[in-house]
C-alpha cells in the first residue's frame, strides 16, 4: 500500500513490530526509490507515464515522483509525460479521486506542454483496465523487460548524488 499507517496492512504490521516481529516499513526509501526510477528514466532522455486506476493514496504516490524531484530535491525536471486516469470519481467533489490532469500541473505532477494528451476515463476500473491492458496487448509486440527491481539502488545512488551536487553538499552529512 502506498499509505502504510492508513491500512489494515499496517496496522497488523505495527502489531507485529511490537513483538519485534513483521517488516519494517521504511516510507522516506519508497518515495526517493520512485523518485529514482523517474529521474533515471528521464535522465537517460526517455519517459515517464503514470496510469491510475481509481485515486486516492496511490494516485497522489504515483505523482509525488515529479514535485519530490522538482520541489523538494530542487532538481530541473517538468513533469511526468503521459497520464492515464481511470476512476469513477468526479471533479466537482473536490476530492483527490477526481482531480484532473491540470491540477496535477499545478504542483508539477505532469508536464504542461503534454496536457493536452492527458486522458481522464470516467468508467469503473474493473471494466475498462482489462478492455484497455487487451488492447494495448494485441497492438504492441512484446517489449524487452527493464528489471527495475535489480535498477533500484544504482538509480536511487544517482538521485541522491544529483541531489547532493545541486545542494552544494560536498561529503556525506
Amino acid at each position: 500500500t502506498s499509505s502504510p499507517g492508513d491500512s489494515s496492512i499496517g496496522m497488523n504490521v505495527a502489531a507485529l513490530n511490537l513483538m519485534e516481529r513483521g517488516p519494517q516499513v521504511d516510507v522516506s526509501l519508497d518515495v526517493n526509490e520512485t523518485a529514482a526510477l523517474v529521474y533515471g528514466a528521464k535522465k537517460e532522455g526517455g519517459r515517464s507515464a503514470v496510469i491510475i486506476l481509481g485515486g486516492g493514496s496511490p494516485k497522489n504516490f504515483a505523482l509525488q515522483t515529479e514535485p519530490q524531484i522538482q520541489e523538494i530535491l530542487g532538481l530541473p525536471e517538468k513533469g511526468h509525460d503521459y497520464f492515464l486516469q481511470i476512476t469513477d470519481a468526479r471533479p466537482d467533489t473536490g476530492g483527490l479521486s477526481g482531480a484532473t490532469p491540470s491540477e496535477a500541473v499545478s504542483w508539477g505532477k505532469v508536464d504542461p506542454a503534454r496536457l493536452p494528451d492527458a486522458v481522464v476515463c470516467y468508467v469503473d476500473s474493473t471494466i475498462a483496465a482489462p478492455i484497455l491492458t487487451a488492447y494495448a496487448l494485441s497492438r504492441h509486440p512484446p517489449r524487452p523487460l527493464k528489471r527495475l527491481l535489480e535498477q533500484r539502488e544504482k538509480r536511487l545512488a544517482a538521485l541522491r548524488d544529483a541531489y547532493m551536487k545541486h545542494a552544494g553538499i560536498t561529503e556525506d552529512p
